[in-house]
């Protein structure tokens, strides 16, 4: 039973895994890494993971602990790869359209990098893993009038420095 109920309930959850441990280490090979030994970890774990109430967001909470403690180690510190960030688009846009959309994407990405550590990590979990404001509640341990709050500063401050750095781009 306990590996029918692994199989259906955190093997499903391993791409939103990989995609959070991507966005916080910059390097396919260490989001590789760090998403096996926390499946090793939840392996471990899988007796107590039957009573878990979200076993997808404590899921996501162990990978983002394993990540962060990569990031904090030695061995990490010096490595900054920024690959598998790219996001593609199978519409039918023009080139210039397609070109634009990407230049867009890279503003935004590197606007991100400028907000506070925690909008950050809100703004992964909402808008790029699509969770809900209660996953996300239980994944940070934050109320959720505190995660709308944050997110509500972060898009703001996002869409100001959007707006000056597009209008700027026009003028020059």
């Amino acid at each position: 039973m306990e590996l029918e109920y692994f199989r259906t309930t955190v093997l499903p959850a391993r791409n939103r895994l990989y995609r959070v441990a991507l966005w916080m280490l910059k390097d396919s090979a260490e989001a590789e890494d760090a998403l096996q030994e926390g499946m090793l970890r939840l392996w471990v774990y899988r007796q107590k993971l039957m009573l878990c109430s979200n076993v997808e967001a404590f899921a996501v909470r162990t990978v983002r602990n394993l990540c962060l403690d990569r990031l904090k180690s030695k061995q990490y510190k010096g490595r900054q790869g920024l690959e598998g960030l790219e996001y593609t688009d199978s519409g039918q846009a023009s080139p210039h359209q397609q070109a634009e959309q990407e230049d867009h994407e890279a503003v935004i990405r590197r606007l991100m990098l400028g907000l506070p550590e925690q909008q950050q990590w809100l703004l992964q979990l909402r808008e790029v893993e699509e969770l809900s404001y209660e996953e996300i509640e239980e994944i940070t341990g934050m109320q959720i009038n505190a995660i709308r709050v944050a997110l509500s500063r972060a898009r703001k401050t996002l869409r100001e420095q959007f707006l000056k750095v597009s209008s700027y781009e026009k003028l020059g």
